[in-house]
């Protein structure tokens, strides 16, 4: 199981009904001037289409409300010492820091199953480098959408360029409500933590290891410790967080012929919980 997450498939259903009937009925809405015929062949409804989903996609408001939120919360109960938003001057997003004088970079990503997660370069600074998945979309599938970026993208972006990604979060204002029930809440009865209007439950978060894998001289390099990172430390003393938030990220890699293959592995402390085929990484 790579997430304790589950997609509500009830709510997907729902929204696949809605879908169908704003497609029937969306010339009826408006006062746009057109019948039927000449509605839906004037691409005025695909265009409406493709500029909700263009306004949706390019906001960042929400997100950082939610970044905002969370790491005012931790400095204010002295679990981090200080933070600042790059904004537009880096290409990463926050800069944490830490009394020991460690700073960790967060880079902000949206759902992982898309490829904007393979858009990071880590700064020389950066003593740690974390990526923070916020994924907005109800009717996406967490499990999927964590191994696809975890494995699929984000392992072949380490090794064949070469940047130490040290943990992958996953948490969000979506977490814990009807869009993505959570299982820490309805199963195991873990307390919510309020922050402004959110009630959010602890966060997933993925350790993977903080050296590159490579073929000759590093074909197995061992994830971190929930302990090994200030920020995850931080994460873990902050919102209580127990052995099950933490999942272990191993690659292993190898030549064959002149491809570097290689495996994922995602392991908690009661055992491997998914593992991949060896894959080539597509040279570039």
């Amino acid at each position: 199981m790579t997430l304790p997450c589950i997609k509500n498939d009830e709510l997907r259903a729902r929204i696949e009904r809605y879908a169908e009937i704003l497609k029937v009925e969306a010339h009826k809405l408006g006062d746009h001037g057109l019948d039927e015929h000449e509605f839906y062949n004037s691409g005025l409804f695909r265009g409406a289409i493709e500029r909700i989903r263009g306004q949706f996609s390019a906001t960042m408001r929400e997100k950082r409300d939610f970044m905002n939120r969370v790491l005012n919360f931790m400095q204010d109960q002295k679990f981090i010492k200080d933070w600042h938003s790059s904004g537009n001057s880096n290409r990463h997003d926050y800069e944490i820091e830490f009394s020991s004088g460690k700073n960790c970079i967060i880079e902000l990503k949206g759902c992982l199953d898309g490829n904007n997660i393979t858009i990071f370069e880590r700064p020389p600074h950066a003593n740690e480098f974390i990526i923070w998945s916020i994924c907005t979309n109800p009717a996406s599938d967490p499990r999927l959408g964590a191994w696809s970026g975890i494995h699929t993208r984000l392992s072949a972006e380490i090794i064949s360029r070469n940047q130490c990604v040290d943990a992958v979060v996953i948490w969000d204002m979506m977490c814990g409500t009807l869009g993505r029930p959570c299982p820490k809440i309805e199963r195991d009865r873990r307390p919510l933590t309020v922050i402004g209007q959110f009630q959010l439950p602890p966060p997933c978060i993925f350790l993977l290891p903080g050296t590159i894998p490579s073929p000759r001289n590093n074909p197995h390099p061992k994830a971190h410790n929930s302990d090994d990172l200030s920020f995850v430390s931080a994460l873990k003393q902050c919102f209580s967080l127990e052995d099950n938030d933490f999942k272990f990220v191993d690659f292993e890699v190898k030549y064959e012929d002149s491809d570097i293959l290689r495996r994922t592995t995602i392991h908690s402390k009661t055992g491997i919980e998914r593992q991949s085929d060896w894959s080539a990484i597509k040279r570039r």
